[in-house]
């Protein structure tokens, strides 16, 4: 009886699996590299109530970051302004300015601004403002030039495996105590021998267990 498939049929089932293997391994590396925080969060800029500048306030005005985010040296959070320290400046600057007006009306209403989260980290993973401030660690290490931005922006990607490297090699990262939230502030000698200075007066020794952030 003459043979129904031809003689290289015989070898379609392994070119099969192997294709299969090949596809499978293409479609998870895709999904794990575009579905990574440096792909699907840095570039977030959401549209905030108000159209707050940081370049104006932080950059050409130099306002302290401290000043607006009043809890950023003792809390684990920074915390978001109250309207109260916006209308410091705004009973007498842009008293009339039409894109203030939701400042006006919260100032008036005694309701606070909605404003929309950046940075936003995942449930499971614990963050502390104050230990890292008080570390030395530069606030433009993870916001990056906050004093450019017209619209915030994410810049890292605020992954685990960032924190990590950050926390493996902190150096590139710290800045005098009276520097950190400078964000124009560059070295005046090697920036491993400042680096070195302050993990010895501070005795800084990050954390690279689970533990550190997932409790």
């Amino acid at each position: 009886m003459p043979q129904i498939f031809p003689k290289w049929t015989n070898k379609l089932p392994l070119a099969l699996l192997i294709l299969a293997v090949f596809s499978g391994s293409a479609v998870v590396a895709g999904f794990w590299y575009l579905g990574s925080p440096r792909n699907t969060d840095v570039g977030y800029r959401p549209r905030q109530p108000v159209a707050y500048s940081h370049k104006l306030h932080a950059g050409d005005l130099g306002i302290d970051c401290r000043y607006c985010h009043l809890s950023v040296e003792t809390s684990a959070v920074a915390g978001l302004p109250p309207t109260q320290i916006c209308m410091n400046c705004h009973t007498l600057v842009g008293a009339k300015n039409d894109n203030l007006f939701p400042v006006r009306e919260s100032w008036e209403l005694g309701q606070p601004i909605e404003w929309v989260r950046v940075h936003n980290l995942p449930d499971y993973a614990y963050f502390d403002h104050s230990i890292h401030v008080n570390a030395s660690v530069g606030c433009k290490s993870c916001h990056g030039r906050i004093d450019q931005m017209a619209v915030v922006t994410q810049q890292e990607p605020l992954s685990m495996g960032w924190c990590l490297d950050c926390h493996r090699h902190p150096e590139m990262h710290l800045q005098p105590a009276d520097e950190v939230t400078n964000m124009d502030w560059k070295p005046p000698i090697y920036q491993t021998d400042i680096a070195a200075k302050i993990m010895k007066e501070r005795s800084l020794s990050p954390t690279q267990d689970c533990t550190g952030c997932h409790f």
